[in-house]
């Protein structure tokens, strides 16, 4: 299934039923006056999250709900019957924003987490609750009001607990093939990954954390060059972010201007999650003689007056993996599994 993480959909609550006017009409009960009932009261539009979803990619289909509304009333002072509610499965991370005002209107985390985007309607009122000491046979009754209608924005931004960054072909797919069970495509071209994947990785008996991979910036990102940035929208949730250089880039290229390129992206995009903790994580050393894997990998850090952590890795044999999944496992656990993701 393609993945879709933006839709545009319209939500149309149920009208209320309408109050009749009816009177009692029975033998040996002269003037036995009004029993109109109320109508009932049309049915809510609901968005629900469920974790069995994980695109949008149902809306390009269907585009309009709509909740059942309510039944009129009816004689005896019986009450129409409600509309029943409506609920739309969206996956757990859908952002929802009203169309017409750019207001947020909710943020579903949860499984099972239910958002109101719409209110039913009410019922009218039958001609019995017109009824007074100077009016014993009311003839009005009124219609039931209109359900609420919406024009719905929804945008899914993926949970994970870590996101990875850099150019296409730095290794982002393939590294998260080696630390988790997820199987992105993987070859030797640019932009083999398309949409964003998600890994769960094990680090160890009840202790795993989650790994988003989205499509691979290049320069000019945020101007739309290449996939542009609407994919990094994924990563503003993440708590640490991975940014994986390739030491020995096939094109002859600098590492460091590599490094600085998606740096330079990731603060036109957002200065928040330029800002967010980031290691550095250099890909592919099995490509470099062993005796100068260190002196290589020093030289890029010195370049960079890099000071934060830094992991030497090859995604392709696995190398160096298990110590980077073991390092992120601590440091999420030492700032709070339970902490609120950023947003």
């Amino acid at each position: 299934m393609k993945f879709v993480d933006e839709a545009t959909i319209q939500v149309r609550a149920g009208d209320g039923g309408n109050g009749v006017v009816s009177f009692r009409r029975e033998k040996y009960v002269p003037f036995g006056g009004p029993d109109g009932g109320d109508g009932g009261n049309g049915g809510s539009v609901f968005l629900q999250a469920d974790s069995g979803v994980n695109t949008l990619a149902d809306f390009r289909m269907q585009r309009k709900f709509v909740a059942e509304r309510g039944s009129a009333g009816s004689a005896k002072n019986c009450t129409g019957a409600g509309g029943d509610d409506l609920d739309v499965i969206v996956p757990i991370g859908t952002l929802v924003y009203d169309e017409d005002t750019g207001e947020q209107l909710g943020d579903l985390k949860r499984d099972g987490e239910r958002l109101r985007v719409a209110a039913g309607g009410h019922g009218g009122r039958g001609n019995t609750r017109f009824k007074s000491s100077v009016n014993r046979a009311p003839r009005q009754c009124t219609p039931g009001t209109p359900g609420e209608v919406r024009n719905l924005r929804l945008e899914l931004r993926l949970l994970a607990d870590v996101g990875l960054v850099g150019l296409p072909n730095a290794g982002k797919s393939t590294l998260i093939r080696a630390m988790s069970a997820a199987r992105p495509r993987v070859a030797d071209y640019p932009f083999t990954t398309l949409h964003p994947n998600l890994g769960v990785v094990s680090a160890g008996s009840h202790r795993s954390f989650v790994m988003a991979d989205v499509p691979g910036l290049i320069e000019g990102a945020a101007d739309g060059a290449g996939l542009g940035v609407r994919f990094l929208k994924h990563l503003q949730r993440t708590r640490l972010l991975l940014h994986l250089v390739d030491v020995l880039p096939v094109d002859g290229s600098d590492p460091v201007d590599q490094f600085r390129k998606i740096e330079r992206e990731l603060h036109r995009f957002s200065e928040e999650l330029a800002v967010r903790e980031r290691w550095l994580v250099l890909n592919k050393v099995d490509l470099l003689p062993a005796d100068e894997v260190d002196s290589v990998c020093a030289a890029i850090e010195s370049d960079l007056e890099w000071t934060g952590p830094s992991f030497r890795v090859s995604a392709i044999s696995g190398a160096g993996t298990d110590s980077l999944a073991q390092a992120v496992m601590g440091h999420l656990e030492s700032t709070g599994q339970d902490e609120s993701e950023p947003e």
